[in-house]
């Protein structure tokens, strides 16, 4: 089992296939989704990596939080998640994950907040048909009916569909694929619609009702935070030379 990515909504667009079919896709921007730690076994019970992605101001965060960055060594972030994992699918800590953890082709469930309706009747929330629109029915057309009986049992049973608050509940949309990864621009694009608003966070993993694609990368995609320190460390001895 890999790890998933936590990735922003930016919205929706279309890319055309080779065949010159047009294909309705999803972008989402990984936007430094890096290791902050690991859950193992021994100390927590179960096996997870601990990601975060975004930027965050350090004034915005408690005290306990800032030291939970600070002993990562990453800056702050504006979410964080946990995924589990394999013990053999474990990334180091401070690696940043890229968009071609995934492959085009791959399916994957992404999990979001749905966007919020508010208030709505029994028609719009539940696809109620409503009441007749002639014969005695006056003035409550498309209202949900009766909600109980009479003497037996004479109560409304839990879970009765009625009017109330629709959307802003968290959902996953399963099977969807990954039709194009752009890891310059840190993209991800899936075909279909992604559950929540633009601006929203989103949770992707690995289908659970597919096999994963034998070219998919394991642990994952990802740049090394050694590599990145080491070329900076290069970079400033080069400018000290010159």
């Amino acid at each position: 089992m890999r790890s998933g990515v936590i990735a922003q909504k930016v919205g929706m667009t279309r890319i055309f296939s080779e065949t010159g079919e047009h294909i309705p896709v999803t972008v989402l921007r990984m936007e430094n989704c890096q290791v902050l730690a690991h859950m193992t076994d021994d100390k927590n019970g179960y096996t997870a990596l601990q990601l975060g992605a975004g930027t965050r101001k350090p004034k915005r965060l408690s005290k306990a939080e800032r030291q939970n960055f600070a002993k990562a060594e990453v800056e702050p972030k504006r979410k964080v998640a946990e995924f589990r994992v394999t013990p053999d699918n474990l990334i180091d800590v401070g690696a940043q994950i890229t968009p071609d953890h995934y492959v085009p082709g791959q399916f994957v469930d992404v999990t979001g907040t749905t966007q919020g309706k508010g208030f709505q009747g029994a028609m719009k929330r539940w696809n109620f048909g409503g009441l007749r629109a002639t014969h005695g029915v006056s003035i409550s057309h498309r209202s949900h009916g009766s909600t109980g009986q009479r003497q037996e049992p004479g109560k409304v049973f839990k879970g009765k569909k009625m009017a109330g608050h629709m959307g802003a509940t968290r959902i996953t949309t399963q099977n969807l694929i990954v039709v194009k990864t752009d890891v310059e621009r840190g993209l991800l694009m899936i075909k279909g619609a992604v559950p929540g608003s633009k601006g929203g966070w989103v949770y992707v993993r690995d289908a659970i009702k597919h096999v994963l694609p034998k070219d998919a990368p394991k642990p994952g995609a990802f740049k090394a935070r050694a590599a990145s320190a080491k070329t900076a460390d290069e970079s400033s001895s080069k400018k000290e030379q010159a």
